[in-house]
């Protein structure tokens, strides 16, 4: 069961319009590191965990997800304006000038539609953690990069909170790995002498001679070693 807060999980605000930014914020409403895709995986992902805890954590910060997403929509809202004008959009989508009347749309910054293809689920609770680590992790280079591109004091104080809670959450994914990190694939797999081997490809070595494979290679070690 879901509940709709209408408070905010943080005050979102905008100096002044800015259409070319609002396309670009598109990008994490609705492309492919966005707070969507990050709702749906996690949400997909919890339906088969067997650890209260850990399907509690997911279900947890799939929610916030979606309160992030609506703080990123109330913020490309500011950031449009009041006024259809495909004009003022200098590059980036227009189909919310010419479809959906500036509505925030499930969109990426090219204007390309959201799609299931970008969750990932494995149905493997190590496999379903490491995705979530790397989503959280572009997800901040996203809003790092959204973050270079806008003077606006409101509208950067938004991106610096949800750059933190992706940070939180990539954290908490980690903890969470840690935890189960001797199970599943990562019990089944890795444990035989083939696992311990590293192919040495790299070309000739200093010597001349080409590399070969190192049976303990430095700082390497297979899961449960």
């Amino acid at each position: 069961m879901f509940k709709h807060e209408k408070q905010l999980f943080h005050p979102v605000g905008a100096e002044k319009p800015n259409p070319q930014f609002a396309a670009l914020l598109q990008e994490q409403l609705g492309g492919a590191n966005g707070e969507l895709k990050a709702a749906m995986q996690y949400l997909s992902q919890s339906f088969r965990i067997k650890d209260q805890q850990i399907k509690d954590l997911f279900l947890d910060i799939a929610a916030e997800e979606l309160g992030h997403m609506e703080m990123v929509a109330q913020t490309i809202n500011l950031l449009n304006g009041h006024d259809v004008d495909a004009a003022r959009i200098g590059a980036g989508e227009i189909q919310s000038h010419v479809l959906l009347g500036l509505n925030p749309g499930l969109i990426n910054a090219s204007g390309y539609s959201w799609t299931g293809d970008y969750v990932t689920v494995t149905g493997d609770l190590c496999a379903d953690l490491l995705s979530n680590i790397a989503s959280e992790q572009r997800a901040k280079v996203v809003y790092e990069y959204l973050y270079r591109q806008i003077d606006d004091r409101k509208v950067k104080e938004t991106i610096d909170f949800l750059l933190n809670r992706e940070e939180a959450h990539n954290a908490l994914f980690r903890e969470a790995f840690n935890k189960v990190q001797d199970t599943g694939s990562n019990r089944d797999f890795g444990v035989t002498a083939d696992s311990r081997v590293y192919f040495d490809l790299s070309g000739p070595s200093p010597n001349g001679s080409f590399g070969g494979t190192k049976a303990n290679p430095p700082s390497f070690s297979p899961p449960g070693s």
